[in-house]
């Protein structure tokens, strides 16, 4: 409702010769109800740019507007407050463009514009965690919405396939497959101790036998092709597909960590001290000088990372998203200003930093370590829940809040499961649509005059609204609250109305179109959370 408000007034104003800025108009529902369904301040603004008096100003925007059949009546309050009441006969003709636009509702036309999202970035060590689930769905939900929002959007998975990680990986595998075969061997410092290393061992036993000579790059080779095709695997169950996946050592190989290098020695940001190869971030307003190369010439893993977003920046998108977990809070300040540094725009990237997740059963927080391997796999929660709760979850809370993941609730069938009682609101209505199977000719939306209808209405109209807005603070909570709350909106109104009744076909049709329009918004709701909206439960 409130875009259907900002573009009437827009127009007034360009006929009353007002100059603004789309950002100008504010329009916002009034804590009072009694002043109406909307209120905007845009008189207060224009008040100081044209030197006029608000309410000489709200007057002439009120008179423009007052026959515009949107509006049922529109008040001046205080010192120059314009509130709306909209009318709901203008707004019932919106259930038509719903069912017309069906599964293409929401979408906006393609911008020209190009978005890559890294998302999990997990390197192949272990089976994905709960706590790379978030950030997968999370990326992938972000891309879905930049989709409808008409971008073209790439999805990437960059990862590292070298250094001490995999090299311990390898020797915990090799250790694992020495003890299978009976000989000895040391098993690695803080090595791998997860059940999926056995496995691994086992894997190459029954398939090489055991007179492997004890090669650990064959080792760390076989089981990073092993998680690799697992994680690829547990992603394709939560219907996750990546465009690209960009290896670490590439950057290595093309030279591009030491070309980072040059340039900043090229700017005075490089020095050398203790032997390592320093960036001086506190010559760019950065709070610490940080360690680039150690004094054994191994590069920190904030070079790499510089050199990874520098090569984003050379492909050409409009939009570059990372997505991260906590854990990244403190090093991607430094990344940006590299590549600030390195000549390129900053401003398009954007970094989205979700918090940390905890399994809860019976009320109690399940304690996880992924070295020991004391953790839940992302495979075993979708085994257990499904994953359309798993997805839908991990949108549940907002990206900057802790995330309780509560087991009871998530295996609950009731109204208590939030996507469950979501998906029965779809699934009611496809009921009802299954069991009125007549013709309707020249429906008349005009009937539905109920207030929980018009509010229900109202709600639809905020569908493509909401979408803008997720994507412009990429936060996909909102769109996950926005379909729980029309969901129970529905669910109340089904309780307390008859939508078949023979003896009101008009009514009966009205309303036939009325809930296959709320159907419609769950169903493509559902979709850009990557959720399925089943028609029967």
């Amino acid at each position: 409702m409130k875009n259907l408000v900002i573009d009437e007034i827009k127009r007034s104003l360009k006929d009353l010769n007002y100059e603004f800025e789309d950002g100008d108009i504010n329009v916002n529902v009034p804590k009072n109800k009694e002043f109406g369904d909307l209120s905007t301040n845009i008189a207060f603004l224009l008040s100081k740019k044209n030197k006029k008096n608000p309410i000489e100003i709200s007057t002439e925007i009120r008179e423009n507007l007052i026959s515009v059949n949107l509006f049922r009546e529109i008040n001046i309050a205080g010192p120059g407050f314009l509130n709306f009441r909209i009318n709901p006969k203008s707004i019932v003709n919106y259930i038509s463009e719903i069912i017309k636009e069906n599964e293409n509702y929401g979408k906006t036309n393609p911008c020209n514009k190009k978005v890559l999202v890294e998302f999990v970035s997990a390197n192949p060590t272990g089976p994905l965690t709960v706590g790379h689930g978030r950030g997968a769905i999370l990326g992938d939900t972000l891309s879905n919405i930049f989709e409808w929002n008409g971008y073209t959007v790439e999805r990437e998975y960059y990862y590292n396939n070298a250094g001490r990680q995999m090299r311990i990986l390898g020797e915990s595998v090799q250790s694992r497959f020495m003890e299978l075969v009976g000989k000895k061997y040391t098993f690695p410092e803080d090595g791998y101790q997860g059940d999926y290393i056995f496995s691994i061992a086992k894997e190459i036993l029954e398939k090489h036998g055991k007179n492997l000579n004890e090669d650990n790059v064959f080792f760390k080779e076989y089981a990073e092709n092993f998680i690799f095709n697992d994680i690829k695997k547990t992603l394709k169950n939560l219907d996750i597909s990546f465009d690209s996946f960009f290896n670490e050592k590439t950057l290595y190989d093309n030279k591009e960590i030491y070309n980072v290098i040059d340039k900043l020695k090229s700017k005075k940001l490089i020095y050398e001290k203790d032997g390592a190869v320093w960036f001086k971030g506190t010559e760019v307003g950065r709070d610490n000088d940080r360690v680039l190369i150690k004094k054994t010439g191994e590069p920190t893993y904030r070079l790499p990372d510089m050199a990874y977003h520098a090569d984003k920046m050379k492909r050409g998108y409009d939009i570059c998203i990372d997505v991260f977990g906590a854990d990244h809070m403190d090093a991607y300040p430094d990344v940006i200003e590299v590549v600030k540094q390195l000549g390129y725009d900053e401003s398009k990237i954007k970094v989205i930093i979700h918090q940390f997740i905890s399994i809860l059963k019976k009320g109690k927080i399940v304690k996880m370590s992924t070295r020991k391997g004391t953790f839940i796999t992302l495979d075993n929660l979708v085994d257990q829940v499904g994953s359309d709760v798993v997805r839908y979850f991990f949108v549940m809370r907002g990206i900057n809040s802790h995330l309780n993941f509560d087991l009871d609730i998530a295996k609950e069938k009731s109204e208590k499961n939030p996507i469950y009682y979501i998906q029965y609101a779809n699934a009611r209505i496809n009921t009802i649509l299954e069991i009125y199977k007549d013709e309707i000719k020249n429906v008349n939306l005009e009937l539905l005059v109920k207030e929980e209808e018009i509010k229900l209405i109202y709600k639809l109209v905020e569908f493509k609204e909401t979408l803008i807005k997720v994507k412009n603070i990429m936060e996909p909570q909102i769109l996950a609250n926005y379909l729980l709350e029309l969901s129970s909106m529905f669910h109340k109104y089904y309780a307390k109305n008859r939508i078949i009744n023979d003896s009101n076909i008009k009514l009966t049709e009205a309303r036939i179109f009325f809930i296959k329009s709320i159907s419609i918004v769950i169903t493509n709701g559902l979709k850009i959370l990557g959720i399925s909206a089943p028609k029967k439960m």
